[in-house]
């Protein structure tokens, strides 16, 4: 599988396809592969002498709207 960049560069210098249409593709490309990278993360209380527990699932894309988007407000 190709990176974003790679996808990118290639797309650029080899390709006939507009610049901005490739811009669009790779950074979809990069969104699914930093979403696929993260995974789903799960996190459990691990102390077993504690009556309190909690678990949580943190997708991957959870993780990149909490991360890279950014709302301008």
């Amino acid at each position: 599988m190709k990176t974003a960049v790679e996808f990118l560069v290639e797309q650029i210098t080899n390709s006939t396809m507009p610049v901005r249409k490739a811009i669009e593709q790779a950074k979809e490309m990069e969104k699914q592969q930093i979403i696929e990278a993260h995974g789903n993360k799960q996190k459990t209380k691990s102390d077993p002498d504690s009556i309190v527990t909690y678990g949580y699932t943190f997708t991957g894309e959870a993780y990149y709207n909490k991360t890279y988007k950014k709302t301008d407000k």
